[in-house]
Parts: structure tokens; C-alpha cells; sequence
């Protein structure tokens, strides 16, 4: 019986030593957090989508807080979480510019021509390694809802063959964008209602064969743009939005319907 005391207390005064010494290793190597990190981290919405240019929500308050990030970049909670932020780290939150993700391709299945049908894994990501997928057009948006499948707040769907964005309900998290093998779809201003909606560098002669809703490059709206706001670069118009001003002239004189104006 002495034994079993024995070997008991030996037991109890090494849990016991090794207790005092993690209860002082926890002292001396303890690691000061700044509490704001925190408080932070309970403003911010917790989507860890990554929009912010940080790993996610905890990383982006870090960052606020050790590193001088923006308050204001945080899209998913926009202005509101903004000055949430900067009132915890005594700074004035600058509004920032709505934006929106926008699919730059109108190729629906009306408008575009395939080269063989595709019956592999719904992914637009599996269909791309397939001969850069079924569509004829090498920059058109495959409409497999790949982009659907990781946006959090359901602010895209698939209509037509065609990914569509609903602007209300979109945060610009860019999980989309970067979802997309074709790099059909771009955050952009929301306020700039007028845009592009065709991706193709593709000769113009090659447009047409493949798809009836393709920019052709014909430089008509360049010439009937005012403001010298929109231009062809590498069979593709392009608009300089520092000076468009969303008149809607060149969307008009389109001759393919390519460019819209919300």
C-alpha cells in the first residue's frame, strides 16, 4: 500500500511541477495581441472571400491593425463595415466606389456556335481542359455555373447558356472572376453603366463565323464617341472610363448589339 502512495505523490508532484513551469513559460513568452485586431475581426462579415487582398477576415484586421491596410477594403460590408472599422482605429473611412462583377460575353446559345457537345463534369474548369471547351469562340463563357457554384451571396446564375450577374445582390468579392477558365468575367464600376459585353481579341471575320453577339472591331462607335472614350485595341473595343460619360452613342451605333448600357 506504501508503494502505491508513494508512486501516487511522485505522480502528483510532477503533474505539479509541470504545471507551474507552462503556467510561467505562459508568462514570459506571452504574445501581446492588440485588442482591436479583434474587434475588428466582429465587425467584418465573415465571408473570408478574399476581395480585401487578404488571406481573409481575420488576416484583413491584422493587416488594418499592424500594417496600415485601408479600412475601407472590405467590399462585401462597403461603407457601413468602413466606418465601423475606422472608428475602432480613429481614422476617417473615405467612401469607397461601388463596384460590380460584369460578364463580358453575350454568347448565348442562340448567339454562339459550338464545335462539339460536351457531356463531362459540369465544371467550366474540367470543360476548358477539353479543347478549351465547346464553344467556338475561344474567349466565350462556357455557362457551366462554375462561377455560380463559389459565389456566396447567390448574386450569379446561369440563363441561356450565359453567366448573368444580379448587381444588387453582387459585393465585387471577385471569387467569380477568379473561378472563370475565360476570364469572361471583370469587377468594374458600378456607376459606369455603359460596357463592352464581348471578351474576344479574335479577327472580326472570325467573330462573325462563330458568334452572332461579337465585337467585329468595324471601329463604328469609335468614330461616333464625342469624348474619344472608346477605342479598338486587338480586335476589341475598349472604353476609357476616365472619360466616358455614359452617353450610350457608341451602344447605338453598334451593329452587333455589343455594347450595353444598364
Amino acid at each position: 500500500m506504501g508503494s502505491i502512495i508513494s508512486a501516487v505523490l511522485i505522480v502528483s508532484l510532477i503533474g505539479l511541477a509541470f504545471g507551474l513551469l507552462l503556467a510561467y513559460a505562459s508568462v514570459i513568452f506571452k504574445v501581446e495581441v492588440d485588442e482591436r485586431i479583434d474587434k475588428i475581426g466582429e465587425v467584418l462579415p465573415g465571408a473570408n472571400c478574399g476581395a480585401c487582398g487578404y488571406a481573409g477576415c481575420s488576416a484583413y484586421a491584422k493587416a488594418v491593425v499592424e500594417d496600415g491596410a485601408p479600412v475601407n477594403a472590405c467590399s462585401v460590408g462597403k461603407d457601413k463595415v468602413a466606418e465601423q472599422i475606422g472608428e475602432i482605429m480613429g481614422k476617417k473611412a473615405e467612401r469607397s466606389v461601388p463596384m460590380t462583377a460584369r460578364v463580358l460575353c453575350g454568347g448565348d446559345c442562340e448567339a454562339a456556335k459550338d464545335k462539339y457537345e460536351y457531356y463531362g463534369v459540369p465544371s467550366c474548369q474540367a470543360a476548358n481542359k477539353l479543347a478549351g471547351g465547346p464553344k467556338a469562340c475561344q474567349s466565350g463563357c462556357l455557362g457551366l455555373g462554375t462561377c455560380v457554384s463559389v459565389c456566396k451571396f447567390g448574386a450569379i446564375r446561369i440563363e441561356n447558356g450565359i453567366a448573368v450577374v444580379d448587381e444588387e445582390k453582387c459585393t465585387a468579392c471577385g471569387m467569380c472572376v477568379n473561378a472563370c477558365p475565360k476570364n469572361v468575367i471583370k469587377i468594374m464600376p458600378k456607376d459606369k453603366k455603359v460596357y463592352v459585353k464581348c471578351n474576344s481579341t479574335m479577327p472580326g471575320k472570325v467573330v462573325n463565323s462563330v458568334c452572332k453577339a461579337g465585337c467585329i472591331a468595324c471601329k463604328l462607335c469609335e468614330k461616333e464617341c464625342p469624348f474619344d472614350a472608346i477605342q479598338i485595341e486587338n480586335n476589341l473595343a475598349v472604353i476609357d472610363y476616365d472619360k466616358c460619360k455614359s452617353c450610350g452613342l457608341c451602344g447605338k451605333k453598334c451593329p452587333k448589339g455589343v455594347i450595353i448600357k444598364n
